[in-house]
């Protein structure tokens, strides 16, 4: 699913539908549902006991000068007014509290979603997409819609109570009444269309705002140190600038529905007191009849001309739930396939049989790899930048599908294991490791959660990272900023190495672990790395070719094939070898700089 099918228009969720999939979510919480449903009953339909006593009032009291009436007939409109306050105030509490319940189920199961996302729906969606339809649309889709239904009810019973007593007071008016009211709502099809093709824009437009945010934080030092300031508050603008657009051009296309049901619905009053006047004067109403009658069209008119702008909302709802709902839907590219096998350990080798992989169809970026690598072997891999190389260590735990080909543990293809048991073999140091906000020891546990402390105490040892510790006040229990922002480069890479540590997996993979670091740094993180690489089955791949000299086999990939392999001294006697010439051309370049140096001293 690429960015355009994310955000891609939806047909708005039927009644029907929302019933299929709301109906889980709502069936914990049936009592307080039902309860709150209920209370819309007597809560709306008291409104026509009010619009009722004005024609007792008009006829005994106004036209009769029945003083008997004067006094109870005010008491009892309080009375009536005060009990229904009581029921619309219960029954909004019960709908809040199940709207705001569901919400948060609603967000439960989107995380937990999102969590079995593969990294490659992530290659090509933006943060922004992620929150705005893991997030905002899951507010959308329960908290608006659960108190639009309910208003909705409440208008509901309280028009057919109203309805009921403008029978009462005169057919003939009713039938004017109901007619316009007809006509007030025939547009609602025609705004529910554009409702339709405008919101994915809005999303689409929110969404980068939301990923705009995003990289200020991430991104503030590059931001500062190359004065992007303008650069970033123009493109930020020019984004908020066309959110501003989206909105009005909804607004302009859906806004018009109030103020046209307000003037259809003029007609209705205007037409009502004109054919009114008539009964009157034959004798067919009375006055009484006549004043409770307006009474209950004015109240029951008064929602329906707002009635544009909750239909909008909820038209919206119904577009977030769909949304929401194809999310849940949404099948991983990878996934446990059926039957899937639990392994425990790596007790033979791994092998790459004729792997072909493409990012893109038609665009190989693998190509034919094979290679057997026995257990306890260290495999270095090294090459031009963008031959492949990581995405070759990408496809062990499965962060990708082969194209063709497969890769084997112990004999079994990877496609055929769980995704836990796979990944539970593996240890992954990256260029640049994640480290979550909180303190050093809780990015360390990471990697086993159930360690000792003893583990724990090993793991640090092994990463070289007592000395750096014991510096610190609060020690290991330091905070560390959102993503690590308080620690050096080396020290987040002996953080993620003891992570690695702890996991005790019996494959590691180092991804150019100590290439983006200086001189001091990498000494210290390498001495790590070595430890870290004691005993295990290791692909590593390395920028320094020095730090690889010992590796059992090096692996050369250019442009997606295997061009040579060997170990360093092997590679080293091949004339015009790619290694080779690799290997030279770093070596001279480490000459050059050590020169220079020995000349500055000078």
């Amino acid at each position: 699913m690429d960015r355009k099918d994310f955000n891609k228009e939806l047909n708005p969720t039927s009644i029907k539908d929302f019933v299929k999939r709301m109906g889980p979510l709502v069936k914990p919480y049936w009592f307080r549902t039902t309860l709150g449903i209920l209370l819309t009953i007597p809560g709306g339909a008291l409104d026509g006991a009010v619009a009722m006593f004005l024609k007792y009032y008009v006829d005994n009291v106004v036209v009769a000068k029945n003083a008997d009436w004067a006094g109870y007939i005010p008491l009892l409109i309080i009375l009536f007014t005060v009990v229904q306050g009581v029921l619309n105030f219960s029954s909004a509490y019960f709908n809040t509290w199940v709207g705001t319940k569901i919400t948060t189920d609603l967000k439960k199961k989107l995380y937990q979603k999102l969590l079995t996302f593969d990294p490659g729906f992530f290659d090509t969606h933006n943060s922004g997409d992620v929150v705005y339809r893991f997030y905002n649309d899951a507010d959308t889709a329960s908290t608006t819609l659960i108190g639009s239904v309910k208003e909705f009810l409440t208008r509901l019973f309280s028009s057919i109570g109203l309805v009921f007593v403008m029978l009462y007071n005169s057919w003939q008016l009713t039938i004017i009444a109901v007619v316009v009211m007809g006509a007030a709502v025939l547009p609602t099809q025609y705004v529910r269309n554009k409702i339709k093709k405008i919101t994915p824009k809005i999303v689409t437009s929110g969404s980068d705002v939301i990923t705009s945010y995003n990289e200020t934080c991430n991104g503030y030092k590059t931001i500062t140190s190359y004065n992007l300031q303008k650069y970033q508050m123009d493109k930020q603008f020019g984004m908020l600038n066309d959110l501003f657009s989206l909105t009005m051009k909804m607004f302009k296309h859906t806004n018009w529905l109030s103020p046209v049901m307000h003037i259809i619905i003029s007609f209705g009053v205007a037409g009502v007191i004109w054919y009114g006047n008539n009964l009157i004067i034959k004798g067919t109403i009375t006055s009484g009849n006549f004043a409770s009658f307006i009474a209950a069209l004015l109240m029951l008119y008064t929602p329906i001309k707002s009635i544009g702008n909750k239909f909008i909302d909820i038209q919206k709802a119904f577009l977030a739930i769909e949304r929401v709902f194809e999310m849940l839907n949404f099948k991983p590219d990878i996934k446990d396939p059926a039957n899937a096998k639990e392994i425990d350990g790596i007790k033979e080798a791994i092998e790459f049989d004729n792997v072909v992989f493409e990012y893109k169809k038609g665009v190989p970026v693998l190509k034919d790899i094979s290679l057997k690598v026995p257990v306890g072997k260290t495999i270095a891999l090294v090459g031009n930048s963008g031959g492949g190389k990581t995405t070759f260590v990408n496809l062990l735990p499965r962060f990708y599908d082969v194209t063709g080909g497969s890769i084997k543990i112990d004999g079994i293809d990877v496609k055929d294991m769980s995704l836990q048991s796979l990944r539970r073999q593996i240890a992954v140091v990256f260029q640049d490791n994640f480290l979550f906000s909180g303190t050093i020891k809780e990015n360390i546990m990471i990697g086993n959660p159930k360690a000792t402390e003893e583990d724990l105490k090993q793991a640090i040892k092994s990463a070289h990272l007592e000395d750096f510790i014991s510096t610190l006040k609060d020690g290991i229990n330091t905070y560390i900023g959102e993503r690590g922002v308080m620690l050096s480069g080396g020290q987040k890479q002996r953080v993620a190495i003891a992570r690695a540590f702890l996991k005790q997996a019996p494959l590691v993979i180092l991804d150019e672990a100590t290439s983006a670091l200086d001189n001091k740094s990498e000494a210290i993180v390498q001495k790590a790395i070595d430890n870290l690489m004691k005993d295990r089955t290791v692909f590593v791949i390395a920028h320094r070719l020095s730090t690889i000299q010992n590796a059992d086999k090096i692996i050369v990939i250019n442009e997606g094939r295997i061009a040579e392999s060997g170990t360093h001294d092997e590679l080293m006697q091949k004339g015009n070898g790619a290694y080779k010439a690799l290997y030279n051309a770093q070596f001279k370049h480490k000459k050059q700089d050590n020169g220079e140096k020995d000349e500055k001293q000078k």
